[in-house]
């Protein structure tokens, strides 16, 4: 396993009381300089560890109190300097989720985020019929009490998905403000995100963009489809060339400008360029499938999984500042793939 270096907290108030299963209460005075401010924002600036949505919350819930006793809820209210606030963080909820001792392939872990490089076959989340063995009751197993629990609940806060078959990078948090802030880069498009993946024939132009709606297929609702511009929602994908084989199959570079579930499997088959072992996209014509030879069409057949790979991810840390980028070679199936496939530089 695989760590950076573990990045220092920021400096905040001490926190008092208990810390296994017991409320944390913090008193904070107002400065000077941050007279006028929203009571919401004060004290999300004043506790670096909880989103401004968790703050809200923990208003609306009458855990925030003046120094006369009298419980505050009203978030747009305005701070006056020198004026006292006792908030009570209560402990994290436990999880529904069972920790679960799974081993994680981790590339980097800090106080506030963990990215790791998920393999072919996990579920990230649990969901009916997957209820364990996902990469959530991994990080509950993993992170254990570095978990700062996620709006009030102590879980990992996944702000991105990637398919149970495909590979490659993700990045969760383990704090509120962490949750709070990849969420927004995600909004912003502010992450880059790139996948590897392994298509028929060859894109033509071999450098484009992608950009048609994504929305539920019309009469399979476990699909999804490209839609007109005034239904579904907005996807972008940029794709480029890496690879072919004669003008039968070729390995494409895939940067999300948008994060659609299927948002490559739909966008890439929409083209008539479906990925090589997708169970729901796969379908191809029959021009392009001749053009595989025999030995082709065999291993393109036998390959298990969708061949797509989330190869880098690269971000800004949301608590620290600090630019982050990872990579991530594909899995050994997708390599021997590739191989089989007889895939060159052209």
């Amino acid at each position: 396993m695989m760590t950076d270096d573990i990045l220092e907290d920021d400096d905040g108030p001490e926190l008092d009381g208990p810390a296994d299963g017991a409320n944390d209460t913090v008193v904070l005075t107002v400065p000077d300089e941050a007279e006028g401010t929203r009571l919401d924002r004060y004290l999300a600036d004043a506790l670096p560890d909880l989103s401004r949505s968790r703050v809200q919350a923990l208003l609306k819930d009458g855990y925030v109190r003046s120094e006369s006793g009298a419980t505050v809820s009203d978030a747009s209210a305005r701070v006056k300097r020198g004026a006292g606030y006792t908030v009570t963080v209560p402990a994290p909820e436990a999880a529904l989720p069972e920790p679960q001792a799974i081993p994680l392939t981790i590339l980097h872990e800090d106080a506030h985020l963990i990215v790791v490089d998920k393999p072919a076959g996990m579920v990230v989340h649990p969901a009916p019929g997957n209820r364990d063995g996902t990469l959530v009751n991994a990080l509950l197993h993993h992170c254990g009490d570095s978990l700062m629990g996620i709006g009030g609940v102590l879980r990992p806060g996944i702000v991105h998905r990637i398919d149970k078959d495909t590979s490659g990078l993700l990045v969760a948090a383990k704090s509120d403000k962490a949750h709070a802030g990849l969420a927004a880069l995600f909004a912003e498009h502010a992450i880059e995100r790139l996948y590897r993946a392994i298509v028929i024939g060859v894109p033509e132009p071999v450098q484009g963009t992608i950009d048609q709606n994504i929305g539920r297929h019309p009469t399979d609702r476990i699909r999804f489809a490209t839609v007109s511009e005034f239904s579904g929602k907005t996807a972008v994908t940029h794709y480029r060339l890496l690879a072919q084989s004669d003008m039968a199959v070729a390995e494409i570079e895939c940067r999300l400008e948008t994060g659609r579930t299927h948002q490559i499997r739909v966008h890439m088959a929409s083209t008539g360029h479906p990925l090589i072992g997708d169970p729901l996209y796969g379908r191809s014509t029959r021009t392009r499938r001749a053009a595989l030879s025999k030995e082709k069409r065999m291993a393109a057949d036998a390959f298990p999984r969708q061949a797509l790979h989330a190869a880098t991810l690269a971000f800004r840390h949301p608590v620290t500042g600090k630019d982050l980028s990872f990579a991530s070679e594909p899995p050994d199936d997708y390599l021997k793939l590739r191989m089989d496939l007889g895939l060159a530089s052209g």
